[in-house]
């Protein structure tokens, strides 16, 4: 079973991760983990921390020479901006973990909550979901994310091919493959940033080059999309997750909603279209996946929501405290890492094994004997 935890604080000393269950002999190579994290920290309006932060991972076991061992990999993300005495925060922001966690542990002030309830920790994410997308890679598949929406502007087009996302996307100032749809999104921003107001939108997550039949039918718990969802909705700030025509299904007819089953000697099983987002019955069928997330505006506003002092019970301005005005696009790269995660986890549950050489011949197997049937 992989598994991963992190540990650590906004404003502490350094975030931690601790990844589980990834095989040996699998090359790792930190300068590509710390180009995720670069990516993460990208993006229209982002505020001033990122400017500060420069998040890099150091690994700290788990590996010799570069190359996986079958023990933990535990990953250290310094803080540069470690506070060691912060004053009490009694204002808790509507929308945000401030109240329900100071309700929950019995708090009075709600730093207690806001230090391990930030956005921040996604940085120990994004290097755990790294390591798994490097197990991915060896077997060819492929993970990107980009922007969809940011604040009410959606993209109107889109590349014939999904494998042309990436090279419009990533130089993107908002991660989105539409430019018309770019200046639209920074608009948008600039007005938010002005009026003291953030705002949320729409990533996609795209997997390619997946075998059929990772996750299962026969429990809930097992089934592919399930797990996804769980892992997608974890993200701060995630409040709905979709695959493929997703909610706009319940208004199609099931003519016009499922992907007719074709079948060519040289490529197997295929289709031509792929509305279900590349998962039926709880598995994925051998095409792309695709799951698009929903991500509320953030919760801190410059020009803050009413709340109610938890000390002294009087109507105040909730706090402000330093935060971004739209970090949609950061969230893609978060995104990519939690379905990295799940993938990554089911690839090993399919194929077993604890050496990369043993996965790597369960697999070949299993896709000689698909591409048979």
């Amino acid at each position: 079973m992989l598994r991963y935890l992190t540990a650590g604080e906004s404003h502490g000393r350094a975030l931690v991760a601790i990844v589980e269950g990834l095989p040996a002999g699998l090359r790792v190579d930190e300068g590509w983990i710390n180009a995720q994290m670069a990516r993460r920290m990208q993006g229209y309006g982002r505020g001033s921390r990122m400017k500060l932060e420069q998040d890099r991972v150091e690994i700290v076991g788990g590996l010799i020479r570069g190359e996986t061992i079958g023990a933990p990999v535990a990953l250290w993300i310094e803080n540069r901006d470690w506070r060691r005495d912060e004053p009490d925060i009694t204002r808790p922001r509507p929308g945000h973990a401030d109240l329900a966690g100071a309700l929950k542990y019995g708090f009075d002030e709600v730093r207690r909550v806001l230090e391990r309830s930030s956005a921040r920790e996604t940085a120990a994410r994004v290097a755990a979901g790294a390591l798994c997308g490097r197990l991915l890679d060896e077997f060819g598949v492929r993970l990107f994310s980009h922007v969809t929406e940011i604040g009410g502007e959606a993209i109107r087009e889109r590349p014939a091919r999904l494998e042309e996302i990436p090279a419009l996307a990533e130089p993107s100032a908002v991660r989105c493959a539409d430019t018309e749809a770019e200046v639209r999104m920074k608009a948008a921003v600039d007005a938010a940033r002005a009026r003291g107001d953030t705002l949320g939108g729409v990533f996609e997550v795209v997997a390619l080059g997946l075998p059929p039949g990772l996750g299962s039918h026969v429990h809930w718990d097992r089934r592919i999309d399930g797990r996804i969802a769980a892992a997608v909705m974890s993200i701060h700030a995630v409040k709905g997750v979709e695959f493929g025509l997703g909610f706009a299904s319940a208004r199609t007819p099931g003519s016009s909603a499922h992907d007719e089953i074709l079948h060519d000697p040289a490529r197997g099983f295929y289709r031509d279209t792929n509305r279900a987002g590349g998962v039926e019955g709880g598995m994925t069928n051998g095409e792309p996946l695709v799951v698009r997330a929903a991500m509320k505006p953030l919760s801190t506003l410059r020009v803050p929501l009413r709340s109610v002092d938890l000390r002294t019970k009087e109507p105040v301005e909730a706090v402000v405290v330093r935060s971004d005005v739209c970090a949609v696009p950061a969230a893609g790269v978060v995104g990519e890492a939690m379905v990295a995660f799940v993938l990554a986890d089911a690839f090993l549950e399919k194929f077993g094994g604890d050496a990369l050489g043993h996965i790597r011949q369960s697999f070949d197997r299993y896709m000689e004997e698909a591409r048979r049937c």
